[in-house]
């Protein structure tokens, strides 16, 4: 049976989890993944957001820095069924999606790896843009189109994609289209002394860490959890910051593409998910503005010239958070849907 973080509802009653007990999970969820996994908190809350939002997660990193091993204990901690799939150039369709085969005289459908609730996509950047696109129906729509028919995906369905951005020989850049499926872009970066000495000794205590991770909430408090992010407030002003930061974007110099108005939703989702897992029932400037860069600097597009000069995406995206104006922290006197 799952274990429960104390004071979480029954997944029973009819009420939705309380932002209290959203940062009760995220509490429990973050002391249980860094039984396995030395990692930063913002990297592992941002992870969290992006299933609460219903949305993906881009982490992006050098090797060797436990992207796999994060995506392995975040979904163990969840009870999630897990599958993971290494991009090759020779990756083809059918071996994330499934194909059918012929046995005594009928067809079998053997469904892919995407069948899962937590699929990694293990340097996606090697696979063939056709490949690619396989997944961009399965990322917006919880379902796949194979053989002529549409089959759903298990809820939740998350797609944890990782990329080394160091080595670009024999990689296929992710078009605009599928990078803006990915709710938020995740980068780990190197630890520090002391959490690299963790690492180094991780595996005196026991030869498998991850056997230590157990699961933290029952999928329907899960899927309740989402709902209940979804009635987070945001009021007018917030509102209107999240729009006007993205707005601003589309006119910048230094940006030759800037943010959709999938850009927008995205921000606005995103944030109501950080506001529930802090317990609040209404989003704050500050939750909007810490997600920004996560969820904005993968969807906009710096002029060449101005990105060989040393612009960053990243540093546009400071540029904008500052040149426009954050509206008072008031709570929002009413809800809205995502």
């Amino acid at each position: 049976m799952a274990a429960r973080p104390t004071g979480m509802s029954d997944p029973g009653t009819p009420s939705m989890p309380s932002p209290r007990e959203g940062e009760r999970f995220w509490l429990a969820l973050r002391d249980m993944v860094w039984r396995a996994v030395v990692v930063d908190e913002e990297a592992l809350r941002l992870l969290t957001v992006a299933l609460l939002a219903r949305g993906h997660a881009l982490i992006e990193d050098v090797p060797g820095v436990g992207k796999t091993l994060l995506a392995r204990a975040f979904s163990r901690a969840l009870g999630f069924d897990f599958a993971r799939v290494q991009g090759t150039p020779d990756l083809l369709p059918s071996d994330v999606l499934g194909a059918s085969l012929l046995e005594a005289g009928t067809f079998r459908f053997i469904p892919g790896p995407i069948f899962t609730n937590v699929l990694l996509v293990d340097e996606i950047n090697r696979a063939t843009p056709r490949t690619q696109s396989a997944l961009l129906e399965a990322m917006e729509e919880g379902q796949a189109s194979i053989e002529g028919e549409t089959r759903l995906l298990p809820n939740p369905f998350l797609v944890l994609a990782t990329q080394n951005p160091i080595e670009l020989e024999g990689t296929f850049a992710l078009p605009e289209a599928q990078l803006d499926r990915f709710l938020v872009r995740i980068r780990l970066g190197y630890p520090d002394r002391a959490d690299e000495r963790r690492i180094a000794r991780r595996y005196r205590a026991s030869a498998e860490p991850i056997e230590a991770v157990t699961q933290v909430a029952s999928l329907d408090q899960l899927l309740a959890m989402r709902e209940s992010v979804r009635a987070v407030g945001v009021s007018d002003l917030v509102e209107d910051y999240v729009v006007g930061i993205v707005r601003d974007t589309r006119e910048r110099e230094e940006l030759r593409l800037g943010g959709s108005p999938r850009s927008s939703v995205a921000l606005y989702r995103a944030s109501q998910a950080s506001a529930y897992l802090a317990g609040r029932d209404y989003v704050l400037p500050d939750d909007v503005k810490a997600l920004a860069p996560a969820v904005l600097s993968h969807r906009i597009m710096l002029d060449i010239d101005r990105q060989l000069r040393g612009a960053t995406a990243e540093g546009s995206i400071a540029a904008v958070l500052e040149s426009v104006a954050a509206p008072p922290a008031v709570p929002a006197t009413i809800e809205r849907g995502a």
